[in-house]
Formats: structure tokens, C-alpha cells, sequence
């Protein structure tokens, strides 16, 4: 199945996403989480594409999507859904099921508030809508919430942005770290070693205590709606915890949730398992 690597321009900004499979088969939207981009989801593609009709977008300031100046573009996450919202509109996407992960939960949960009537149901892989799921890896960001002048808390904030970190959150809580490929901590480090980017991830720190504002909201969409939903999460996320994955019960009737042995990116390891509880859950709930 062959992945179309393509650009749309949005708002006047270029958004990189990768697009497979029939526009007659049921659509699956692919947000992102980070430090990652589309990137993460390049083999997972094509194990969908043969029955589903794949799009995976990156944002602004991620991957090969333009990366505005911050004078340019508000980076924050109520200005990626809009502008997620628009590409979204622009490509004529009516229906979709969400697949969120990590940054992709904020965005993705603002569209569907946004707009209930297209989604068809919802994949979450550690992407977080309950506050108890935030682990203890969120107090520097969450000292940074508090006192972002403060010196020596704002440069704990720009360390989580070196290289190491960001190989860390892959092979973190992973069964075999050797089976884990650097090109993907590589390629993310690439960008976020741009200029200016820096600055761009500080800001969407900062905005990342106004989700936790919107938990109310998401949960309440959850419970008026009722979407379907499949939560297939990776267990040792230094980031996101299991409790957090237990929370969608609390909302939703028609959930399943199961914990995979593994860190912030099931798709690294558990490639085929998560595929495989995707297709069965879509095919029962969308026939």
C-alpha cells in the first residue's frame, strides 16, 4: 500500500500529512503527540490502509509542516485544533475516527467538542484527558507553569529538550530498548533543534495547563456523546500512567482498555498488537 507524502495549504500555512488508502473506506485522523510528527505513524499506515482511509497530519512547528515565527502563529493548543479544524474542513473529511497520542488527545478532543457529529469513534495511546494521569515526569513542567520567570525552572524546562530526553521517552518502560530505532529519536531532534523551535515547545509547555482547564469539557463530551472508544495504552508511559488510561471507564459505556507492556510509544514495540485491537474495534463498532 503506498503512503502519498503531501502538503495542503491551510490559513496560508504548509501542513505536511501522509494520506493512504480508499476515500470510500471509513477515515481514520492521526494526531500526533510529542516530540514526534506523522513520523511515528509511518508503519502503522500501512497496516491500516488496506481497509481504512488513512491522514496524518503534522503540526505547525513539527515535523515538515512550516514552522511560523511565534509573531506569526499563537502556539498554542487551542490554535492547532483550529487550525487542525481547517485542514480538516479543507480536505473534506465529514466523518473520521480519532486515533490521540500524547499532544494529540488536546488537539484532538478540542475537534471533537468542536464538531460531535464527525466523530465516529476514538483510539487513545496514552493520550491523556484525566488529570490523575499525569505522572511525576510533569513537575518540571508544572513548576514551569508556576513561576515561568524563574531562571533555573525554565532551563529545567529547556532540558527536557535535549537529546537524551527525547531518546528517553522512547526506550523508557520498553520491553527491548535495542528493538527500538534511533532514526526516530534522531528525526525528532532534528526538528527540535531548529531555530526558534525552542521557544515554540516552551510556549506550548506553558499553554499545556490549559488542558488540564478542559478536562471538564472532554468529559462531558464523553458523556453526552458516548463514542466509542478503544484505549490501548502503554503501561510504563513515564508521562501518562495507567491510571489515566482506567479513567475513560469512568465516562463512556462502549470502552475497551487494555495495557500493553511497554512505554510512551506502543507503536515502537507493540506495532502489530495495536493494529490488530484498532481493526477489530472499528470493524464491530463501524461494521
Amino acid at each position: 500500500m503506498n503512503v502519498k507524502h503531501k502538503y495542503a495549504v491551510v490559513e496560508g500555512l504548509n501542513v505536511f500529512y501522509r494520506e493512504a488508502g480508499s476515500r470510500s473506506n471509513p477515515t481514520i485522523l492521526l494526531l500526533h503527540g510529542f516530540p514526534s510528527s506523522s513520523h511515528m505513524y509511518r508503519r502503522l499506515i500501512i497496516q491500516l490502509a488496506g481497509d481504512y482511509h488513512v491522514i496524518a497530519p503534522d503540526y505547525p512547528g513539527f515535523g515538515n509542516s512550516d514552522q511560523p515565527s511565534m509573531t506569526e502563529f499563537s502556539y498554542t493548543f487551542d490554535s492547532i485544533a483550529n487550525l487542525m479544524n481547517a485542514f480538516v474542513m479543507q480536505l473534506n473529511l465529514d466523518k473520521y475516527s480519532l486515533y490521540v497520542h500524547d499532544y494529540g488527545a488536546p488537539v484532538g478532543y478540542r475537534l471533537a467538542v468542536m464538531h460531535p457529529e464527525r466523530v465516529q469513534a476514538i483510539i487513545t495511546q496514552n493520550g491523556n484527558a484525566y488529570e490523575i494521569g499525569l505522572e511525576s515526569a510533569w513537575a518540571p513542567i508544572q513548576a514551569y507553569w508556576k513561576t515561568p520567570e524563574n531562571t533555573d525552572v525554565r532551563q529545567g524546562v529547556i532540558d527536557l529538550l535535549a537529546l537524551p530526553i527525547t531518546k528517553l521517552q522512547y526506550v523508557n518502560g520498553t520491553r527491548d530498548p535495542e528493538s527500538i530505532s534511533p532514526d526516530n529519536w534522531n528525526n525528532d531532534q532534528i526538528h527540535l533543534d531548529r531555530p526558534g523551535n525552542q521557544d515554540i515547545q516552551l510556549a506550548l509547555y506553558y499553554d499545556y495547563q490549559n488542558n488540564l482547564k478542559q478536562y471538564p469539557t472532554w468529559h462531558e463530551y464523553f458523556r453526552k456523546h458516548q463514542p466509542p472508544v478503544l484505549v490501548a495504552w502503554g503501561k510504563n508511559d513515564m508521562f501518562f500512567g495507567v491510571k489515566g488510561a482506567l479513567a475513560y471507564m469512568d465516562d463512556l459505556e462502549d470502552v475497551e482498555v487494555h495495557l500493553l507492556n511497554t512505554g510512551h510509544f506502543p507503536l515502537e514495540e507493540d506495532l502489530d498488537i495495536s493494529a490488530a485491537l484498532i481493526r477489530r474495534f472499528l470493524k464491530s463498532r463501524l461494521g
